[in-house]
């Protein structure tokens, strides 16, 4: 069975402190105004009390980045096979060599996970951390959390820390899907 790297959110655990974002740019050395993820506030909803009163119900914060997905769009759009699927990993991969900075990728992925490097002038997005993986880390983003809110792992490896946690909350997680097409994303969220 081959891997399938995944990324297990709980955004309950997140307190929005940023250190994900800071360590990403750190260890893939993103340019200064770019980001290869992203937390997102989920506006609480006005709830109304049994008295009638109004009052803030409860909001929470989103990480995200790029999904990695089983049919990823971005592949398709891609003129020159820049962008491909890692058949080892599961992981959605951008060769520099071969990107031309079209920006095809960037229109037709769903989630908006992809940039244009504005120094290096191609596409760039969430990688997983190749580099650290190949060292035995974990991505930059999961190591730094200090809540714990991310979790990486093989989810077609049931002793791996990201298929305990999916098994284990069966009733709570959530796979945002885009409006425009399911595109079988493999960042879940715990809801």
């Amino acid at each position: 069975m081959s891997q399938k790297l995944a990324m297990v959110i709980d955004s309950a655990r997140c307190i929005d402190c940023k250190g994900c974002l800071a360590a990403c740019k750190q260890a893939n050395g993103v340019s200064r105004g770019a980001w290869r993820n992203w937390i997102k506030e989920a506006v609480p909803p006005v709830v109304n009390g049994p008295d009638g009163s109004k009052k803030l119900g409860r909001g929470h914060f989103q990480p995200g980045a790029c999904m990695h997905c089983d049919e990823p769009s971005c592949i398709k759009a891609c003129p020159t096979g820049a962008t491909y699927k890692n058949a080892s990993d599961g992981t959605v991969v951008i060769d520099p060599k071969l990107c031309i900075g079209c920006g095809n990728c960037l229109a037709a992925c769903p989630y908006g996970a992809r940039f244009r490097d504005p120094v290096r002038r191609i596409a760039d997005k969430c990688n997983y951390c190749p580099e650290r993986r190949a060292a035995g880390l974990a991505p930059a983003c999961v190591d730094t959390c200090p809540t714990k809110a991310r979790v990486f792992g093989d989810i077609n490896d049931p002793n791996s820390d990201a298929a305990k946690l999916l098994a284990a909350n069966q009733g709570r997680v959530v796979r945002v899907i885009a409006r425009q097409k399911d595109t079988k994303p493999n960042m879940y969220y715990l809801a």
